[in-house]
């Protein structure tokens, strides 16, 4: 199955906008392919405003998250892969959620097949 997580990031940051909150999402700087400030980064993490009035142009791919936000004046184009960003909630209640670290979608390794019987067919009167 695909990622449930561009899903609930979805649905979470229209619940959070809908309440009049503000959607902050928590990304892991570190992850491959993430755009983020690096002089904003702490431990490998960063804290971001993604409310409708701090960014332009969001757009939530199942794969990417991405969209423009200015820095202290200057303009950025951020690019998040999803399964960097470990939690979404809300700055004035925190309500949310944290994201669990998902497998890498291999399934797991199969069993020995059982041998089956062969079917048959016989004649019923």
């Amino acid at each position: 199955m695909t990622s449930s997580r561009p899903y609930l990031l979805r649905a979470l940051y229209e619940w959070i906008v809908d309440n009049d909150m503000t959607p902050h999402v928590l990304v892991d700087a570190e992850y491959p392919d993430t755009n983020v400030p690096s002089h904003l980064v702490e431990n490998g993490r960063i804290i971001l405003n993604i409310s409708p009035f701090a960014v332009q142009g969001m757009v939530v791919e199942n794969e990417l998250l991405s969209f423009s936000a200015r820095f202290a004046g200057v303009p950025s184009h951020l690019h998040i892969p999803v399964s960097a960003v470990l939690a979404i909630y809300a700055r004035e209640n925190g309500r949310g959620m944290v994201f669990a670290e998902e497998e890498d979608g291999e399934p797991p390794p199969a069993n020995e097949p059982e041998p089956t019987k062969k079917p048959t067919l016989r004649v019923v009167k």
